[in-house]
């Protein structure tokens, strides 16, 4: 099953690299992971998203998570109403008699074209997951030239029951 795991993490050299590890170490696909700075000077957020087969191994990675150093907080956050995106940059082969076509294709998804060239199109597309790759499934057909996408970020809802939530933090 898909699990979002957050971490909040001192903004230091290697940090990524000793997280990375630790899931490969343990032979845990980490299937995105998006990194950035928070509201917090020196602090980053470290979103997760990994599959695993129950909820004894999440467990485990949380834990195994709380041991590294500069680890200040982890949360499975799976179990909770979140809000999730992702954005997707997708250069998309598009001579100009195909261009009203893939336009049609752009406007309802909330995407929108960024670049254009003498046979190429780049479109910028944000939202859930499904909703990315659902756009990408429809522009396959003109050929993608180029793909880059920046795996899911998700906090969880203003409203909230505080039991639903597995936290973890070090002071």
């Amino acid at each position: 099953m898909k699990r979002i795991i957050t971490l909040s993490v001192r903004n230091r050299p290697g940090v990524l690299n000793r997280i990375t590890n630790l899931f490969s170490k343990r032979n845990y696909n980490i299937e995105s992971i998006s990194v950035g700075p928070t509201e917090l000077e020196g602090v980053s957020r470290i979103t997760c998203v990994v599959l695993v087969d129950n909820d004894r191994i999440i467990e485990q990675i949380t834990k195994q998570l709380n041991k590294q150093i500069d680890v200040l907080k982890v949360a499975d956050i799976s179990e909770q109403s979140v809000v999730a995106r992702e954005l997707a940059l997708i250069k998309v082969m598009a001579p100009p008699q195909a261009r009203n076509e893939i336009n049609s294709l752009i406007e309802p998804f909330r995407a929108s074209v960024i670049d254009i060239g003498k046979d190429s199109m780049i479109i910028q597309i944000t939202g859930e997951t499904e909703k990315v790759e659902a756009f990408i499934e429809l522009v396959k057909p003109y050929g993608i030239k180029e793909l880059a996408r920046t795996g899911t970020t998700a906090f969880p809802r203003g409203t909230q029951r505080t039991n639903s939530s597995k936290t973890y933090s070090i002071v």
